[in-house]
């Protein structure tokens, strides 16, 4: 599996386990919901700026969103 791959699903596996809409992330990530969904379907890829805020906000590694590393 590509990074861009296991990223769009570890994004959205973080999120629903979190019980957030997509809505929701992305308000706390200051992006739309539309841009997130691209991301969870792989149709979009984010910059390191999103990756980051991501990373921070469920207090994860860069490295686990993209795949290098399972360990959250």
């Amino acid at each position: 599996m590509k990074p861009q791959e296991v990223f769009s699903k570890r994004l959205k596996e973080l999120r629903e386990e979190n019980n957030l809409t997509q809505e929701q992330l992305a308000n706390k990530i200051s992006t739309s919901k539309q841009v997130l969904s691209r991301y969870e379907k792989n149709q979009r890829e984010p910059g390191i700026n999103i990756v980051s805020k991501i990373a921070d906000f469920f207090e994860v590694s860069i490295d686990y969103l993209a795949g290098r590393k399972n360990q959250k």
